[in-house]
């Protein structure tokens, strides 16, 4: 089989069919699955998966060829009713959703879906030589047996710790190839592990048998590829089980992307090995396989494609397919949505070969300018008609009279300039007004989008701006919602512009592109080159970010700092008000501990007992010693103060 049953997501899949090589299938970027003819070099059929732009199409596997009942055709004559050739007839696509799609070329019709076993995203699908089964392996670490003649799962075991990334059986049907990074075989009668190899570093992408020998004969080799590893590893499967290391490997230019290999039947048959890599150059190998071989062996022929250009641009091999003569190669290269199939004859004596092909690398799609159906019917100038748009944008539609009459002028002056309609957003308020009605709604949101549809087309800067100011969440949630599509992604490129720029306008801008990804996500998800889109967008995202989860624990331990601090502050004031006497009472004093007494008080007559504020009396008399020193006029004011005090002490003895 041609199939390399474990291709990555990220790799387009692209086999040609087993035996006959008849057809070439691949799926392009549009999620489209698409089986060009070989022979005629033209398309032969194109399947479109109802869910092909969420759930794309991860692998594809061709099915053993079978004798296949065609659909209603002419009934063959009795000379031709013994010719049953045998064809390739199902497809096995497995799909990022976790589904399995049977896809028979037959019918031209899908065959039958296999969902319901994976959680995870089918990585890669592989048949049974034999028997109508399907293994299909996926993100959730299972392995899957389905049988197609109830399209239900047979068996489901676990495989691996991480994703399993690719698939193998065995050409007699009783040995199952799994890899995530370590490779496992399994005996497929008990379902059990039969042997564990080493494996790479990074995720096997290509399992396939070298030879069809029986394993206990140590005759039964296997190969392996893996992503970034620029090396085909041989594994043998040995009688004694001491072989978990690789004992042959070939070395190629970047990883392989899809292999082809003629299986060796005996010691003394080569296995003859096409292997095209992601840097689009073919590489072909011949080698006895008989135990290990310590360097790393480099193709016997090196292929690559330009076209005819005065400075060659390489043209990207997509498959190749070795032929039954040693000589001939059939060769896919191009692009996915429109390969081109050849024939070519190599001479392996030259270590390096350069095919120039003149091809068309940009595709020109042209639209048929077929009869339409749509006719336009025939209006009269004073008929109004009403036509869907956006309800604030009242542009006159003129009826195609069969006279040619002028345009009016009167018309003209029912359309709304841009000036006034930038004038009428100012007035945020309009309904709201005492003189205006109540059931007049405001055209603001209306404005709004009219405006930003023509800022964008316009690319002017002083009406997105005034747009753009606005804070209004209803407001913004309409005006996205009555875009029309075509102004989505202009929209999101002038929105990640503006947040590139000062802080204070990429917080309206965010509001904006909240907006826009809640009304708008359905449409974005459809874009074939999203990623490229909003790529800018998510890494600017990323990186302003990036520091808050640091300064938000930086905020919680600063929050904790001052609480503590504020805490330790509190107690400490309340030490020092326990401490202070609040009331000191006095009952007989001398003249002069009343003077000093008094002078620590302001200047004023008291006819009442003197509080003290919070301070001992040990203070006070050196405060008194120390103002008697600086202010000579001072004292003689409280020496009055005093004199006061002792005569009304002495009234009050007199009574």
């Amino acid at each position: 089989m041609a199939a390399d049953g474990g291709s990555l997501s990220l790799q387009l899949p692209c086999v040609f069919s087993p035996k006959s090589r008849q057809y070439l299938a691949l799926c392009a970027q549009d999620g489209r699955l698409r089986i060009w003819n070989t022979d005629s070099k033209t398309i032969h059929q194109e399947y479109v998966p109802s869910a092909h732009l969420s759930a794309t199409c991860s692998c594809i596997s061709w099915g053993p060829c079978r004798t296949v009942k065609e659909g209603p055709q002419r009934k063959k004559r009795k000379s031709e009713a013994g010719q049953v050739e045998e064809k390739a007839d199902l497809l096995a696509m497995g799909t990022a959703a976790g589904s399995v799609l049977i896809y028979s070329t037959a019918k031209g019709a899908l065959h039958c879906t296999l969902d319901g076993g994976h959680s995870g995203g089918v990585n890669c699908v592989q048949w049974h030589p034999e028997d109508s089964l399907l293994y299909s392996g996926s993100d959730d670490t299972n392995i899957i047996e389905w049988d197609l003649q109830t399209g239900k799962t047979r068996s489901k075991w676990k495989a691996d710790r991480a994703a399993v990334t690719s698939l193998c059986v065995s050409p007699d049907g009783k040995l199952l190839l799994s890899a995530g990074q370590i490779i496992k075989m399994w005996d497929l009668d008990t379902k059990e592990v039969y042997r564990k190899f080493t494996g790479h570093s990074t995720a096997v992408t290509t399992l396939r048998f070298a030879t069809t020998r029986p394993p206990d004969s140590n005759g039964l080799y296997f190969l392996s590829g893996a992503a970034h590893d620029r090396l085909l590893s041989v594994w043998q499967v040995r009688e004694d089980g001491k072989d978990k290391n690789s004992v042959v490997s070939f070395t190629l230019t970047d990883e392989p992307q899809h292999i082809d290999l003629v299986t060796s039947n005996s010691k003394e048959e080569a296995v003859r090995l096409a292997v095209v890599c992601k840097d689009g150059q073919l590489h072909l190998f011949e080698h006895f396989l008989n135990g290990p071989c310590k360097k790393p062996l480099s193709p016997s022929c090196t292929v690559q494609m330009s076209d005819t250009k005065d400075s060659p641009v390489p043209i990207p091999l997509l498959a190749a397919a070795l032929r039954a003569d040693t000589r001939s190669v059939l060769l896919a290269y191009g692009n996915h949505l429109q390969p081109v199939m050849e024939k070519v004859e190599i001479n392996t004596a030259e270590r390096h070969v350069c095919l120039t092909r003149d091809v068309k690398t940009s595709l020109t799609l042209s639209m048929e300018t077929a009869v339409s159906k749509v006719k336009t019917p025939i209006v009269n100038a004073k008929s109004r008609v009403l036509v869907p748009g956006l309800p604030g944008h009242q542009a006159p539609v003129k009826g195609t009279s069969q006279g040619s009459e002028k345009r009016k002028k009167d018309m003209d002056t029912k359309e709304m300039s841009i000036a006034e309609r930038l004038g009428e957003i100012d007035l945020s308020t309009v309904s709201s007004e005492k003189g205006a009605p109540k059931g007049t709604p405001s055209l603001q949101t209306d404005n709004f989008a009219v405006l930003l549809v023509q800022g964008l087309e316009s690319n002017d800067t002083s009406i997105l701006n005034k747009v753009f100011q606005t804070r209004k969440e209803m407001v913004i949630k309409k005006t996205v919602a009555r875009l029309p599509l075509p102004a989505v992604l202009p929209l999101v490129e002038e929105i990640t512009k503006r947040l590139q720029g000062h802080p204070f306008t990429a917080v309206l801008m965010v509001r904006w592109l909240k907006a826009v990804l809640m009304h708008h996500t359905s449409y974005l998800a459809s874009l074939p080159d999203l990623v490229t889109q909003l790529g800018v967008l998510y890494h600017m995202i990323e990186s302003r970010v990036k520091m808050f989860h640091k300064l938000t624990k930086l905020h919680g331990k600063l929050y904790l700092l001052m609480t503590q601090v504020a805490t330790s502050d509190s107690s400490n004031t309340v030490t020092d008000v326990d401490h202070a006497a609040k009331l000191v009472y006095e009952e007989e004093s001398s003249d002069e501990e009343e003077a000093s007494g008094d002078e620590g008080l302001p200047d004023e007559d008291s006819d009442n007992w003197e509080e003290e504020e919070e301070v001992m009396e040990e203070d006070k008399e050196e405060q008194a010693e120390e103002e008697d020193e600086e202010d000579p006029g001072n004292r003689t004011d409280s020496k009055a103060n005093g004199e006061e005090d002792m005569e009304h002490e002495n009234e009050s003895e007199e009574e």
